[in-house]
């Protein structure tokens, strides 16, 4: 699959990028994306809600009432989960959330998450692009060049650039990462991916 790549100003150049059928062009699978984003989801938990049950409020631990003789239900605890005041009946407690995906899977998944973006016509191959100096109004000139001024992007760089990722962190709609961290959910939550020259070699080295 041939791809034009973009130059930092939104004008497609003369020079083309072949995206490997085997990364790119496969048959997505949707139960690989599903477990994949479901396991990403439950890591981000943190698990830490918790309620007191019973055994854990304060309270008087006299009978509220005599056990016989009322005609109603008997009562022995004010601290009681059907009264008020009292503790959560099988409230949350702490705990961990995360589960084991197994690699191939995961793999899987990314390469069917970028084969969807890849039939949508949603991903931009750009030219290697670093700034000189930290500056959010070069980012948004970027974004305006590629048209990409009010889209939800995910932006591949081959590797970490401060002056790229420092500049676009008070953007809301654009998360800017390495192609060695990219993960299913963030391609998939995008409305663009672009990436760079450099970034696709990295990620068609990591998912072959």
């Amino acid at each position: 699959m041939k791809v034009k790549v973009t130059n930092t100003k939104g004008t497609a150049t003369s020079a083309e990028i072949n995206l490997s059928d085997d990364i790119f062009g496969i048959e997505p699978n949707d139960h690989a994306i599903y477990l994949d984003v479901k396991q990403h989801l439950a890591n981000k938990r943190q698990g830490t809600h918790k309620a007191k049950e019973r055994g854990e409020i304060q309270g008087s631990t006299r009978k509220i009432k005599k056990q016989k003789g009322t005609g109603t239900a008997r009562a022995g605890s004010i601290k009681s989960g059907i009264r008020v005041g009292g503790g959560r009946i099988f409230g949350p407690r702490p705990r961990n959330y995360s589960f084991k995906v197994n690699v191939k899977t995961k793999r899987l998944a990314r390469k069917s998450a970028f084969s969807y973006k890849a039939k949508s016509d949603q991903i931009v191959v750009l030219e290697d692009v670093n700034f000189n100096n930290i500056k959010t109004k070069e980012f948004i000139n970027l974004m305006n060049g590629l048209k990409l001024a009010n889209e939800k992007v995910l932006f591949i760089l081959d590797e970490n650039k401060d002056s790229v990722y420092l500049s676009s962190r008070n953007l809301k709609k654009v998360k800017v990462v390495t192609a060695d961290s990219v993960n299913t959910f963030d391609v998939l939550n995008a409305s663009k991916v672009v990436m760079t020259k450099s970034a696709v070699d990295v990620i068609e080295k990591i998912l072959n």
